[in-house]
């Protein structure tokens, strides 16, 4: 599942969701190492052409990490204080190195990211939102793919 696949199934949960990345710079992204531990990195993230796109320095442990084991997940910034405007927003899936030079090119077009580098476009296999709502709920809400976002409410 692309992102525009989960953009066009659920818009008002990926606008939010892209509000929320776009809001800092930088996210944390976590891998999987050889022996199955968690690795956490920071990473920037590019949301175009209907993609989420990880760019990553060449040989970095989690460029390899994804290499050997393509799940991840990728948490936004949550930004300065206790405010987390827009709510705590986490995505799941797997990440696809992109090798191919005509993808590559377009990608650097628009990026202009130090060369050489890895490029990963990811396959979606969740998306979680969790927010404070009247200051009296916590609201959690989830999707995954072929299904409607589902919300639990919480006092």
């Amino acid at each position: 599942m692309t992102w525009a696949d989960f953009s066009a199934a659920e818009p008002e949960l990926a606008g939010t969701v892209e509000e929320r990345f776009g809001a800092f710079t930088h996210h944390v992204l976590a891998t999987l190492r050889r022996d199955g531990s968690p690795r956490t990195s920071g990473l920037e993230v590019r949301f175009l052409a209907g993609e989420l796109w990880f760019g990553m320095m060449p040989d970095s442990l989690k460029a390899l990490d994804l290499r050997r084991d393509p799940r991840f997940t990728l948490q936004a910034n949550p930004g300065d204080g206790i405010g987390m405007g827009g709510g705590d927003v986490r995505i799941s899936g797997r990440a696809v190195e992109v090798d191919d030079p005509v993808t590559k090119g377009a990608y650097v077009k628009e990026v202009e990211p130090p060369q050489p580098f890895h490029l990963f476009r990811t396959e979606l296999t969740e998306v979680v939102r969790t927010f404070v709502e009247d200051d009296t709920y916590l609201v959690v809400q989830v999707w995954r793919p072929g299904a409607p976002v589902r919300t639990l409410k919480r006092t």
